[in-house]
């Protein structure tokens, strides 16, 4: 039997999908070129001053820099995390594997606004003791992301060690290798496209967070998102838009990167 094909309904189907889908998304392109000083519709006349304004206003340029090293920063430090705990799992098996799971799935589990408001008193708490790392910081904002997106890495890890032969690491272990020697030299090799995909989902999360954002920075740890929703609170301001079709264009272009090196690796 051949590979499936869809129909050309099914096709016209999808399509409708993905326009029903998009439509929202694109009507923020026309609005980033309007000439006005508040979000509208275009009328006749284009501009780039909104545009202009992303490139030469400084907070902005502030916000893009933290949110990505933010991102980079949680996004490592979850997924070595999360690697570790999962490998914990993998080979020791232990009797409370669901408990301790649940466990780390909680932030995934709680409603983001009562995960916020925990980490907002703890991040109070936190800059009493040490205020370098507590509310309104980069390492506050750092710990917080860590703790709302370490279950979906330890999602994507535990997946890929699933599909993991145990006997690949009795062989290892068999011809003289430590456990430390075995993780290394044959598993993490073996699920690197898994722990790959638990950084990039880790990544995007944290550029993407908002709701625990939100509760623990202040005016010092402004995030990308942050500002976005302080430009829409306050004054509507269309730079808003257009700084999302950059990202939309942004992601476009990782996504088609994507197709075209898989498709060139065939």
């Amino acid at each position: 039997m051949g590979p499936y094909r869809p129909g050309p309904v099914a096709v016209l189907l999808a399509l409708l999908a993905g326009l029903f889908l998009l439509a929202p998304m694109l009507a923020v392109i026309p609005m980033s070129f309007t000439p006005f000083r508040y979000l509208k519709m275009p009328e006749g006349e284009l501009s780039l001053r909104h545009y202009q304004t992303i490139w030469e206003n400084a907070d902005w340029h502030a916000s893009i820099w933290l949110s990505v090293r933010v991102a980079f920063v949680a996004s490592t430090i979850a997924t070595v995390l999360a690697t570790a705990f999962s490998l914990g799992i993998w080979y020791v098996q232990p009797r409370l594997k669901a408990l301790l799971i649940g466990f780390v799935m909680l932030p995934m589990i709680v409603p983001p606004v009562v995960s916020a408001v925990i980490l907002y008193f703890f991040m109070s708490w936190l800059a009493r003791a040490a205020p370098a790392i507590g509310y309104d910081t980069f390492w506050g904002v750092v710990i917080s992301h860590v703790v709302m997106i370490v279950p979906f890495a330890v999602v994507v890890v535990m997946v890929a060690l699933s599909q993991i032969d145990r006997r690949i690491e009795m062989a290892a272990r068999g011809m003289g290798a430590s456990i430390w020697q075995a993780s290394a030299w044959v598993i993490l090799p073996n699920i690197r496209f898994g722990l790959i995909g638990a950084f990039v989902m880790a990544f995007v999360l944290s550029w993407e967070e908002i709701a625990v954002t939100l509760f623990i920075t202040s005016i010092n740890a402004i995030t990308l998102p942050r500002r976005i929703w302080m430009g829409l609170r306050d004054n509507v301001d269309p730079a808003v838009a257009a700084i999302s079709v950059i990202l939309i264009v942004i992601t476009l272009i990782v996504v088609v990167s994507r197709i075209v090196w898989r498709e060139t690796r065939k």
